[in-house]
């Protein structure tokens, strides 16, 4: 026994002192490739957390860091219950309603896609546990940052795959300095995208794997299991989930077309879906439901038609290969037609089905206007993927010159994504990856004949007037130093759009405005602690629904509506609120059980005349015409239930609605008030607009900020039923922000006696 025992010492002891005689074996190439990953890396976060030094504290004034635009406060405030009451709280032993939201009836939050506040309070326990002291908020406005970075190594591994290392770097690089992504993944955007893009670039390197053709069965079974555990993750994250899932049903069926149909390709799609989708509806938010959905349905047709070529290749007889057609064809008809008969198929989401066919938002006021939601122009296109559009569509002509699966799916995937960025704005950062590859693909099919002249240089002669001369290697230099000096141009000198993040404040720091401040805007913020401190949780306040999250979250009070928008009637309440005259929207108002009513407005002080007006850079006076269309939606309604006559009663129409309100309040023509603070004769203010509540709230702070800042006289503007309670912004003379006055203005609502 003890002799054993000694051996064993002595072995252990051998062993530690082989440790240190291990070298890890490493080559120059390997350096480089190990160092310029970590630039790649370094650039990718350093770029993300530049907003870092817009950031203010609305509270204690220490350094906490804000969230940026108004869905991360949403996903900070499911992130903060599932830390402070546990993992399945907000569905266990009863579904948690957000009774601050949407007052009266609240949210049910088991209607959330809960991926993103489930991960990052997972992490920010280990965190805690490991006793790194930093607050839930900064920590949730740094993880964007951190999953961009992560997404950058995993479409390096991706494109390694695709077409090499050289492949791996370039797509790295570029995903790291997409504007889209940035802007996605920079400082404070904590909101789905955030592990969205992480999850699709992760799913595609799996299931592409799984599919290799040399790849052993077990490996197989290994990569797609993977692969479908990932986009049950990305299903309970982010809505966009239909997008991989559509993306790889397509792919099968040009596969199929392109009869390069395999028994592995049957078997990761199998089972990739298979167990992606079980995980995606356990997810209380989709629900076996999700089955039937119409972006879904689909897979079960593409999953027929790849066992109908299983089976087509394992039949022999041309006789049985028809009847073998025949049955899957009726089966598949009858089968799409009891589901459609019976009720079972569900259609996508507004926003969803205005992706495929934008054409459908002209009908949809509340889709159409919000800004990330429209149509790209060519313009925009360009001016988010720069010179590198053109590497994008030389990296289709290299992939289409070699149509193996991979470049097959890299087709697919780069002409989908394209379609649907030039669909909506927004899905650009849908789009980012695909750009990415692509144009690494096509900067590596461009430079990998001058690379190889460089390396091995070949005896080419040319033929010359006065006899042959040789071609060296300064030809080959010269091609890749330009399109160094192509890529040069485009993300790094003049100042280049990639770099925008590092002098954009997050939204709230900026104080919502459409412009780039000369320093931290501290209105909203001033807005937010002044109701924390001075309302209730349960006072009602009503604003446009842009501004909920932030009311609810850092202001503490309770909304009827926010940017979850789940609730297009009482969006269409609080649009009639603002646009009818005060007799009309009292009436809404008592219904809600309202309390104070909020609006915002940004003006601008001249300082050379003295004229003060409305700005439209942010504030309600630009927002006001999507108030009118979105209510003129519900103007049969409004008109039988009493609240307004039919001949005072607005439609949708645009048009119809500036000439109904007049142009107040669009931008091109400012609301000059002279000395006295009366309007000029030449006001394009029509006599509705004047009457509305949203011009009468905006006009009384104009005037308000005129008689304190100004000297002016009294408000002339008259309110019934509206007393100021606080105007943030009342302190700034003007001279802050380049000459814009945002003002936030909270009025109390007195209700007449009855």
């Amino acid at each position: 026994m003890r002799i054993k025992e000694t051996l064993t010492k002595e072995r252990l002891i051998n062993g530690i002192k082989n440790l240190g005689k291990i070298r890890p074996k490493t080559d120059h190439a390997s350096i480089i490739a190990y160092s310029t990953l970590a630039l790649i890396i370094f650039i990718a976060f350093t770029i993300r957390i530049f907003p870092i030094r817009w950031e203010i504290d609305p509270t204690t004034g220490k350094s906490t860091l804000l969230l940026s635009e108004f869905d991360p406060y949403f996903q900070y405030r499911f992130t903060e219950y599932i830390v402070k009451n546990g993992f399945i709280s907000w569905v266990w032993p009863t579904h948690w309603i957000d009774t601050q939201r949407w007052y009266p009836y609240g949210m049910d939050m088991a209607t959330a896609y809960p991926g993103l506040p489930l991960t990052a309070a997972f992490i920010y326990k280990i965190v805690s546990m490991l006793g790194a002291s930093i607050d839930l908020m900064s920590f949730c406005s740094l993880f964007p940052a951190i999953m961009g970075t992560l997404a950058c190594v995993a479409i390096y591994f991706l494109g390694k795959d695709i077409g090499g290392k050289p492949v791996g770097f370039l797509a790295a690089f570029f995903l790291a300095l997409e504007p889209s992504f940035i802007q996605r993944t920079s400082v404070g955007f904590f909101d789905d995208e955030t592990i969205g893009i992480f999850s699709l670039i992760i799913f595609i390197f799996l299931f592409l794997r799984a599919i290799e053709e040399t790849r052993p069965l077990k490996s197989v079974v290994k990569y797609s299991l993977a692969a479908g555990a990932v986009l049950g993750y990305f299903c309970s994250g982010w809505g966009a989930a239909y997008y991989p899932i559509g993306v790889v049903a397509l792919f099968a069926v040009v596969m199929l077309i392109a009869k390069k149909y395999d028994r592995r390709l049957l078997l990761a799609y199998s089972l990739a879906f298979g167990f992606g989708l079980f995980l995606a509806i356990n997810v209380p938010a989709l629900s076996p439901n999700y089955l039937l959905a119409s972006a879904v349905i689909p897979v079960a047709g593409v999953f027929g038609l790849l066992f109908l070529a299983e089976v087509l290749n394992n039949l022999a007889s041309a006789k049985w290969k028809i009847v073998a057609i025949v049955v899957f064809l009726l089966l598949l008809v009858c089968g799409f037609a009891i589901l459609w008969q019976a009720g079972y198929m569900q259609g996508i989401a507004g926003k969803f089905i205005s992706v495929i066919n934008p054409f459908t938002r002209e009908s949809s006021p509340l889709v159409e206007s919000v800004a990330e939601h429209r149509i790209s122009t060519w313009g925009s296109i360009y001016y988010e993927l720069g010179i590198g559009i053109i590497f994008f569509a030389i990296g289709f002509f290299f992939a289409f010159r070699n149509l193996n699966t991979k470049n097959i799916f890299l087709i697919v995937l780069g002409l989908t994504s394209l379609y649907f960025a030039c669909s909506m704005v927004r899905l650009f950062v849908l789009m980012a990856p695909a750009f990415s590859l692509l144009a690494a693909v096509g900067i590596n099919g461009l430079l990998k004949p001058f690379v190889t002249l460089i390396k091995e240089p070949p005896k080419i002669s040319v033929k010359k007037k006065f006899g042959l001369e040789h071609v060296g290697k300064e030809f080959s230099g010269t091609a890749i130093f330009l399109i160094f000096i192509i890529l040069m141009t485009s993300f790094a000198f003049p100042m280049p759009r990639v770099y925008k993040q590092v002098y954009a404040p997050t939204t709230i720091s900026a104080g919502s405005l459409s412009i780039l401040p000369s320093q931290p805007v501290q209105e909203w913020i001033n807005m937010l602690t002044w109701t924390r401190n001075n309302l209730k949780g349960t006072t009602v306040v009503c604003s446009w629904w842009d501004y909920g999250y932030w009311l609810t979250i850092l202001g503490n009070v309770t909304t009827l509506a926010d940017n979850g928008t789940i609730n297009g009637t009482q969006i269409e309440d609080i649009g009639f609120i603002f646009m009818s005259n005060e007799t009309q929207a009292i009436k809404m108002l008592k219904i809600h059980k309202v309390e104070y009513v909020l609006v915002f407005a940004s003006a601008y002080y001249d300082s050379s005349s003295g004229s003060v007006g409305f700005a439209n850079i942010g504030g309600d006076e630009g927002k006001w015409i999507w108030m009118a269309a979105i209510s003129g939606k519900a103007r049969d309604r409004f008109i039988n239930d009493g609240f307004i006559p039919a001949s005072e009663m607005w439609n949708d129409d645009l048009n119809e609605i500036r000439q109904t309100f007049g142009n107040y309040s669009l931008g091109y023509h400012w609301k000059d008030l002279n000395e006295n603070g009366k309007a000029d004769s030449d006001e394009l203010i029509a006599t509705r607009g004047q009457n509305s509540t949203i011009y009468k709230l905006m006009n009384y702070a104009l005037e308000r900020w005129r008689q304190v800042q100004k000297s002016g006289s009294a408000p002339t503007t008259q309110l019934l039923y509206f007393t100021e309670a606080y105007i943030a912004g009342l302190d700034n003379d003007g001279t802050k922000y380049g000459g814009v006055v945002p003002l936030v203005c909270l009025y109390k609502v007195n209700y007449p006696d009855e």
